[in-house]
């Protein structure tokens, strides 16, 4: 996906949903999407895309030609066929810049002019949506370059004797395993960071600070969640949260703790922290797993929920 380009072959509008879209000399995209189209407004699916290449395959099962906007896309495109990017992906022009939100949509079939018209649509499985991060006018023979959205997480090991070297940390390398898995999973790229820090407040907060600025996108911590005297990260993740996720915590509790009562001991944490989602897990490999079990659950969901995106 690195350094690959797309080309605007037209731009086009339409007045009403659900309709083609005609193709125009130039739109103008603004924070709410095309000026003048119906599909512009305060939400995820702001301005519709469509490759040349995808439409080239209908047209060989309609045996027809396709105009462009006919299935009312505002960008139909070539270059690569657009439903490989993932979500986050941005197209960057030198003065205009595009971030993927979703990719296809529910199709509505006879309930949809374009449907009815055309007798079938390709932008259900091969379309996507973008919103609008930097706008202004956009015309055909604009060249986007693509650029991947490659997730950021840091995982936090708490640990005096590991971080002396006196024991090997596992519970810090097996969260990166497994959130590796969970990524590879979903099809979304991601590079892991692990750092081992003593039981120590100031360093847990000042790498909290950190990747707030940075705006790291997740951040596990592992370690310093029970009631001893060095027990400190659930109050020191609490001052840096936005807010807090209690469910997921409050599930894990139960749920383990119905056959293991020790682990209703646990002070585990989840929140959101500027642009990051952050949780807090006990030290123990065997915790770690059964917390990422549930903590993947719903971590794509909350990622996008953080983004703005309704994916209900």
């Amino acid at each position: 996906m690195e350094n690959k380009t797309i080309e605007v072959l037209a731009v086009n509008v339409s007045e009403k949903k659900g309709t083609v879209k005609n193709a125009v000399p130039e739109i103008t995209l603004y924070e709410n999407g095309v000026k003048g189209d119906a599909h512009s407004g305060s939400w995820h699916r702001q301005v519709s895309m469509l490759a040349r290449e995808s439409i080239e395959k209908f047209e060989k099962q309609a045996n027809r030609d396709i105009a462009f906007g006919e299935f009312a896309e505002n960008i139909t495109t070539k270059g690569m066929e657009l439903y490989h990017t993932k979500p986050f992906d941005r197209f960057v022009s030198e003065n205009l810049e595009l971030e993927v939100t979703q990719i296809g949509k529910k199709c509505h079939g006879d309930n949809c002019a374009i449907f009815r018209e055309v007798g079938n649509c390709v932008m259900p499985k091969e379309g996507i949506f973008v919103r609008v991060i930097k706008g202004g006018a956009l015309k055909a023979g604009e060249v986007f370059t693509i650029v991947p959205k490659v997730f950021k997480v840091r995982v936090i090991t708490l640990s005096d004797r590991a971080s002396s070297g006196e024991y090997e940390d596992r519970s810090g390398p097996r969260i990166s395993q497994l959130t590796n898995e969970y990524f590879e999973k979903i099809k979304w790229r991601v590079d892991i960071e692990n750092i081992v820090i003593p039981d120590d407040p100031e360093q847990l907060a000042a790498l909290l600070e950190d990747a707030k600025a940075k705006q790291i996108d997740v951040v596990f911590t592992t370690g310093g969640t029970g009631i001893g005297p060095k027990d400190f990260t659930p109050e020191v993740v609490k001052e840096w949260i936005d807010k807090e996720i209690p469910g997921v915590m409050e599930l894990i509790r139960m749920k383990y703790g119905q056959e293991k009562p020790n682990a209703l001991l646990s002070r585990g944490v989840a929140g959101v922290m500027g642009a990051s989602l952050v949780y807090a897990m006990p030290g123990s490999v065997k915790a770690v797993n059964e917390y990422m079990t549930e903590i993947c659950n719903t971590l794509q969901h909350l990622i996008l929920m953080l983004r703005r995106i309704d994916s209900h």
